[in-house]
């Protein structure tokens, strides 16, 4: 099991290889019963953004169903998904 602040901090890189970032912060939608992870936010945008210096960005927000698999200390994501 992983804690979200495990995700924190890590390298974000394509399935190809290119690098996009770290993960500096997480979106996630609160239901009833439980939190679900939708997005990972990522490179310099996303931490002006967790420091709250500027809105949200969706350029800077990977969809969390764009995460192929995390693996050592990467997230690795879809190619397709850093356009």
């Amino acid at each position: 099991m992983r804690t979200l602040s495990s995700l924190l901090r890590r390298k974000v890189v394509t399935e190809s290889g290119r690098s996009l970032g770290r993960c500096h912060d997480l979106r996630g939608e609160l239901t009833a019963t439980k939190l679900r992870v939708t997005g990972l936010c990522v490179g310099h945008g996303g931490w002006l953004e967790h420091l709250g210096i500027r809105g949200h960005d969706a350029h800077q927000t990977i969809p969390w169903s764009a995460v192929i698999r995390i693996e050592g200390t990467k997230i690795i994501i879809r190619d397709d998904a850093s356009d």
